[in-house]
């Protein structure tokens, strides 16, 4: 049996326990696992620190400020500092027995190893630092410093004087990392970088200059901040050239193809069954909620239509959905519709006891910043664990930059009804409120290395669990529109399996997306771009909502009349942002 190298004074206080000849086999296993959960606690520990140091930027964003001042430069000798790290890790690893662990042990164990291991596979085998050039942007981690309040503000411009230093650098390994790219990234990489200068902007320099900063150190961030301003103003030439070139001369196909997107599916899905298997549900998932929809159709076409309703079901669908989706807000107040809805869901969410809000957590509703459009109209922005009461952002896009044309479809997808549900996904009770939850679980490792079928498993879930408890008072209209939108989550597995594995055309996705989910053609094309700039990511919303939404009618039946619905989901979300399967461990275990 492998066993933990556990701190001299442990060893030592075991050694009268270990020695006793009458002690049963139970309390030695007892013992057993009690050492390694002492030392595997320490193991976690040490391991979230060491990747912190590896990892800064990951570390800012969770919330972890020691290392703001750093921004390491993306060379060959970081991968070679990065792979050292790892190996070092799965080493240590080794040294603990699983089957000695508690469940809650073993979860933060898979948590870690499968971790450990895709930032491997990452490196080593897809390789997406030498193919896509929009995972590189220095904007985020600026962004997070400079507009958190989570230090004072001379504190924090000190640690942006201090990250400013490697820009230049950073950008110029980057081009050396930047090998045969698709076009699709380059374009997302010109757009999202030309966007940084809504981060270093005069507003900037001028709170700087403003500030209490020493004369040495302004003349200092003067200088740094100019050398950034050219640094990116030079790395999106070089990628206008680049694109310019790839749409001559060709560039790598954005597609994966199987064996990659099979390996990608098992890390970051951690669903227990392939991305083929998924795929197939979906399909079979498809046929089933078309088939209620048309139901909801026959029974209220008589409302809308004085005219006979055509004998195909999705015709008489995509019309009347069509007649439903032109009610809806104008694109002027698109982005304070969203901002008046969310006290609407905390009240119904407090009325009928769903689950617990803290009204201390901040959410504020804002227009997405520049460095973050082109890839989603609206997503959350969370704090992480060390910072539990900074702001969570709902991030929504206004439609300014949309011609008429555009905004109106994307009004009309995003209409009425669907609004609300999009609310409830993004806001109360769906990641808002997971991510909440997920920050006071007792375990880091489960908070910060948060499963992403999980987290997008239970927005989706919430749209349903709301409307089951009357949310729209049972109205057709709003279980309709609600179809068509899970319609939309099983059609992503659809369409990210067939167009990285299957090779689907934009011209079959689109057909896909507009006569088989009734999507407007903005939200189409729009999905079509996102499913041609991620892999996998698409299908953890299908993929979660349906491990969950599974689960708890297990756990349901399992419970009979002792089953609370709160209660149910105040214990889910307490295991943080873990993968389902081993939640549902957990709950069963217990």
């Amino acid at each position: 049996m492998k066993k933990a190298v556990l701190p001299l004074a442990i060893a030592l206080s075991l050694v009268g326990l270990t020695a006793c000849q009458t002690q049963s086999t139970t309390d030695v296993a007892a013992v057993e696992i009690s050492d390694q959960k002492l030392a595997f606690e320490q193991f976690s520990q040490s391991f979230i620190d060491s990747l912190w140091i590896e990892s800064p930027t990951w570390a800012l964003y969770s919330g972890f400020h020691k290392y703001d001042g750093v921004l390491k430069v993306p060379n060959a000798a970081t991968r070679a500092a990065t792979l050292a790290f790892i190996d070092a890790q799965q080493s240590a690893l080794t040294k603990f027995d699983p089957s000695m662990m508690t469940p809650a042990m073993l979860t933060d164990y898979r948590l870690i190893e499968n971790l450990l291991a895709e930032m491997k596979w990452d490196l080593e085998t897809f390789k997406s630092w030498q193919w896509n050039p929009s995972s590189y942007n220095v904007s985020g981690g600026f962004a997070q410093i400079i507009n958190e309040d989570f230090a004072p503000l001379d504190e924090r411009l000190r640690s942006v004087l201090a990250r400013m230093e490697n820009v230049p650098a950073y950008y110029a390994a980057a081009r050396e990392n930047i090998v045969k790219p698709t076009l699709e990234h380059t374009q997302l990489a010109i757009m999202q970088n030309q966007g940084a200068f809504s981060v270093f902007s005069s507003e900037l320099l001028d709170k700087a200059i403003t500030s209490d900063l020493t004369n040495e150190e302004k003349a200092l961030f003067a200088t740094r901040f100019n050398k950034v301003s050219m640094a990116i103003n030079e790395h999106i030439d070089w990628l206008k050239a680049l694109e310019v070139d790839l749409a001559k001369n060709g560039a790598k196909s954005f597609r994966i193809g199987e064996e990659l997107y099979e390996q990608k599916f098992a890390y970051d899905i951690q669903a227990g069954m392939t991305g083929k298997t998924l795929y197939e549900k979906a399909v079979a998932d498809k046929n089933r909620v078309q088939a209620e929809m048309a139901k909801i159709t026959h029974k209220i076409w008589s409302k809308y239509f004085d005219t006979a309703i055509p004998a195909a079901d999705n015709v008489a669908i995509k019309q009347l959905i069509d007649k439903l989706s032109a009610k809806h807000v104008k694109r002027d107040d698109f982005v304070d519709e969203v901002r008046a809805q969310i006290p609407e869901l905390v009240e119904f969410v407090k009325a009928k006891d769903l689950v617990t809000l803290d009204p201390n957590k901040p959410l504020v509703v804002r227009e997405t910043p520049a460095y973050m459009r082109g890839y989603a109209g609206a997503s959350i922005s969370a704090p992480g664990p060390y910072e539990k009461s900074g702001n969570t952002y709902y991030n929504v896009t206004p439609l300014d930059g949309m011609s008429d044309e555009s905004a109106e479809s994307y009004l009309r997808e995003y209409n009425h009804w669907i609004l609300q549900v999009l609310n409830i996904h993004e806001a109360i009770p769906g990641h808002y409120t997971q991510l909440v939850y997920s920050n006071e679980s007792p375990s880091l490792i489960k908070s910060l290395f948060g499963n992403g079928a999980m987290v997008e498993g239970w927005a989706v879930y919430t749209e349903r669990m709301m409307l089951e408890e009357g949310y729209g008072d049972f109205e057709p209209e709003m279980w309709l529109m609600y179809y068509k939108w899970n319609l939309r989550v099983i059609c992503n597995t659809i369409l990210d399996y067939s167009i990285q594995v299957k090779g689907m055309t934009e011209e079959q996705a689109l057909d896909l997306m507009m006569n088989e989910a009734f999507q407007q053609q903005a939200e189409a094309e729009g999905k079509w771009r996102r499913a041609t700039l991620s892999q996998v990511q698409l299908t953890s919303y299908y993929s979660g909502y349906r491990e969950i939404y599974d689960f708890r009618e297990e756990y349901k039946a399992l419970k009979g009349d002792d089953f609370d619905l709160k209660a149910f989901h105040e214990e889910f979300l307490s295991y943080g942002s873990a993968p389902v399967k081993y939640i549902r461990e957990l709950m069963l275990n217990k």
